[in-house]
Formats: structure tokens, C-alpha cells, sequence
């Protein structure tokens, strides 16, 4: 088998930074409840004690996970009187929709 006829294998630096990028999103997304989580916002702008009623976790866990999400650009929030509401980003919608096509 001749392996450079597979990009994603010949020794780029550029290539491999993205199998890294990669690599760290799939670790952030393989998390069961961050998995749970964006599967809750694929449907709507949802507030902490909405997912809590699903994810079965403290509120202080589920803001780390969403902190994480944020952070990673999956997520973003909008403030509404007292509450936050979360939602996806177009790139969270866009993996989302990948993952939650996979049976």
C-alpha cells in the first residue's frame, strides 16, 4: 500500500495541526453529558435549569460543561431578564447534525 496517496498521512504540518483540533473536539464531544447537552440545544435556546432537568447533574457541572462548549465555539449565550439561555452556533448545529445522524 502506498501510503502517500492518503493525504491526510504525508507529513504536513498544516494537516496535522488539524487532526490535533480535531482530535481535541472529539474528545470535548465524546463527553456523555456535553454530548447530552448539545443534543438538548439542537432543538432551542434552553437556560441552565431546563438542561438540569434532563442531564441529571448539578447546576455548577453543567455550567462547566457549557463553559467548555462556549469556549470551543459550539455554543453561545444570551442573557434574558434573569436567565441565560444556550444555544448552538452554526458550526455546534453543523456537528451536531453529523453526530446525531450516526445510528
Amino acid at each position: 500500500m502506498n501510503m502517500s496517496s492518503y493525504s491526510c498521512c504525508v507529513p504536513n504540518k498544516y494537516e496535522f495541526k488539524q487532526i490535533a483540533s480535531l482530535s481535541s473536539l472529539i474528545k470535548l464531544i465524546g463527553e456523555e453529558s456535553r454530548l447530552k447537552i448539545m443534543c438538548i440545544l439542537k432543538q432551542g435556546k434552553h437556560c441552565v435549569c431546563e438542561i438540569e432537568d434532563h442531564v441529571k447533574q448539578s447546576q455548577s457541572l453543567i455550567s462547566h460543561h457549557l463553559k467548555d462548549l462556549k469556549e470551543a465555539g459550539l455554543i453561545k449565550d444570551e442573557k434574558q431578564g434573569l436567565y441565560v439561555y444556550y444555544f448552538l452556533t452554526p458550526k455546534g448545529k453543523e456537528i451536531t447534525n453529523l453526530l446525531f445522524q450516526i445510528k
